[in-house]
């Protein structure tokens, strides 16, 4: 398992990963419970979602958290804004090493349909 997750997550990314995910507290007034499924392993899953075309629900058990933590945790760093804190973090490191190509660059852009009618 421990393959497939760095496979996935390299160390690289994780150290970039951890400078944008905002810091979790665990509070469990009761106390007990279960230790909280970790990011590495949660960012892996993802990415393996989003990679393998599979639905949350046929996430594969090696990654360890059940797929119900991981789609609360992807919705969590969703909100927080995590996705796009993370996307500019690479571009500014790619940049910065002189292994980004910004003539090869494409913007897209959404068609609108003119409106009927009109002066």
């Amino acid at each position: 398992m421990t393959g497939l997750i760095e496979r996935l997550v390299p160390d690289e990314l994780w150290v970039l990963f951890r400078r944008v995910v905002p810091p979790t507290e665990v509070i469990r007034p009761q106390g007990g419970g279960r230790r909280r499924a970790g990011d590495r392993e949660c960012l892996a899953a993802i990415i393996f979602v989003a990679t393998s075309g599979c639905t949350w629900r046929q996430l594969p058990p090696a990654f360890g958290p059940a797929w119900p933590t991981v789609h609360r945790r992807f919705a969590q760093w969703s909100r927080d804004r995590v996705w796009a804190r993370l996307h500019r973090l690479i571009l500014d490191e790619l940049c910065a090493r002189g292994e980004l190509d910004w003539s090869r660059c494409a913007i897209d852009s959404v068609s609108v349909r003119a409106a009927k009618g009109g002066p």
